[in-house]
């Protein structure tokens, strides 16, 4: 299919573009910005004027609850939410049932979301087997059935000497191992941040160490065992410095971090609002002022949905018994625009953190408008406000800290491989 997008805003993170202008798509990429290339006939004319054009959303964290999960959601309604919100592309973690730690269920995952034709899906390969942390994985096997990247999610490793030898194998391979940084120990089953706020509430608490102390060790995995290593939901201002120190000393470091915790903090909790119980948990104002100044500084790569749909009874429970996590696929685009505007941060540097960044960090062509790329788009009213709600959020889960807010920027058309899937 021809399609002409008109007079939109075209904005390419990755170039630095940034002007009013049109675009033309041919077999699924982008073959001329600006003129019209001779002998270009339009099947589909859109008009964007007062829009945003620009690349994609990539997400490094969408749970989409399959296989196993589906009481949770299914991928036909994540996908729905994703292609909602801009998203053309979404690592999807190996914390299903069963994990995703055999060739079979990775497979059967990439045909599914083939079929439905949506959002592009890439699975993330469980590190170890069951991820109970014990034995490793067939990497070769997951990697050949199209994992991009190996990770525990929320179980970490107690045992270095495994941790070190899947970093090992990982390395002799050129696989990436994404890992959340929390020490189990210490963690000790905490639902909140280690502070004020959880001791007048009562709530079992997560120290800032827990992150910090997991962060030297994978750091110093990473200069035993020459691993690249992303590691995934930065929590804290001590763990982004940490960070920062490692990439000044060219360690193959990327860095990703929540919209959740871009925006929140432990007061947000409030009177034990279980939606604002997340992993890792939502820290002081001055960790949320540190992320941003990371995410500003380079420190922080990419922004993430770390989306996470949960069904209403299991958020219905007290707090420290409530199911973990937050919807996210369609509010990350808002919510990233939000965050820009309040740090005085350009679009196209915002936009960047959503698309170009992560895209280089799955390791795939998307995420920038250039002539001859793969036409996944995300064009969008930046203007255009919005309630969140439950009948507003197409993602199954509507569990989130942002229902009632008012939120600008929606999604008006979404294509992938130069087809329009949302519109």
């Amino acid at each position: 299919m021809h399609i002409h997008i008109r007079n939109g805003r075209l904005i390419d993170p990755g170039s630095g573009m940034d002007r009013t202008d049109d675009l033309y798509l041919a077999e699924g990429k982008i073959v001329s910005i600006g003129s019209r290339p001779d002998g270009f006939h339009d099947d589909r004319e859109i008009e964007a004027g007062g829009m945003i054009v620009c690349p994609g959303l990539v997400d490094l964290s969408a749970r989409l609850r399959e296989p196993g999960l589906e009481y949770m959601a299914t991928l036909e309604s994540e996908l729905e939410a994703a292609v909602a919100g801009g998203v053309t592309s979404l690592a999807c973690p190996p914390d299903t049932d069963p994990p995703l730690d055999e060739p079979g269920l990775v497979e059967m995952l990439k045909h599914r979301a083939r079929n439905l034709d949506q959002a592009r899906v890439y699975p993330v390969g469980a590190l170890t087997q069951g991820l109970k942390g014990a034995r490793l994985t067939e990497m070769v096997e997951l990697h050949d059935a199209g994992c991009v990247a190996f990770s525990q999610v929320d179980a970490p490793i107690a045992n270095l000497h495994v941790l070190m030898r899947a970093m090992q194998y990982a390395a002799t391979f050129g696989f990436k191992v994404w890992l959340r940084p929390q020490d189990i120990h210490l963690a000790n089953h905490g639902v909140a941040h280690e502070g004020e706020i959880a001791t007048r509430l009562g709530l079992p608490a997560i120290p800032v160490c827990a992150e910090t102390i997991a962060l030297a060790s994978i750091l110093s995995l990473m200069k035993e065992t020459g691993a690249s290593v992303h590691l995934c939901r930065i929590s804290s201002a001590e763990g982004t410095a940490l960070v920062r120190a490692a990439k000044r000393q060219g360690l193959p470091l990327t860095c990703d971090v929540s919209i959740n915790h871009v925006h929140l903090t432990d007061m947000d909790i409030g009177f034990f609002d279980a939606n604002c119980h997340l992993m890792p948990p939502l820290r002081s104002l001055a960790d949320r002022d540190a992320l941003c100044v990371g995410l500003m500084d380079g420190t922080i790569d990419a922004i993430c949905s770390d989306h996470a749909p949960v069904d209403e009874d299991a958020k219905s429970l007290p707090f420290a018994q409530a199911e973990s996590g937050a919807t996210g696929l369609e509010l990350l685009l808002p919510l990233t625009l939000k965050w820009a505007v309040e740090n005085r941060l350009s679009l196209p540097e915002a936009l960047a953190r959503i698309t170009f960044h992560p895209a280089r960090i799955l390791g795939i062509e998307t995420g920038q408008l250039a002539i001859g790329a793969v036409a996944d788009l995300c064009i969008f009213d930046p203007d255009a406000n919005w309630v969140v709600s439950h009948t507003e959020l197409r993602s199954q889960g509507k569990n989130t800290p942002f229902l009632g807010m008012e939120l600008y920027g929606r999604t008006r058309f979404t294509l992938i491989g130069g087809r329009i899937v949302y519109g």
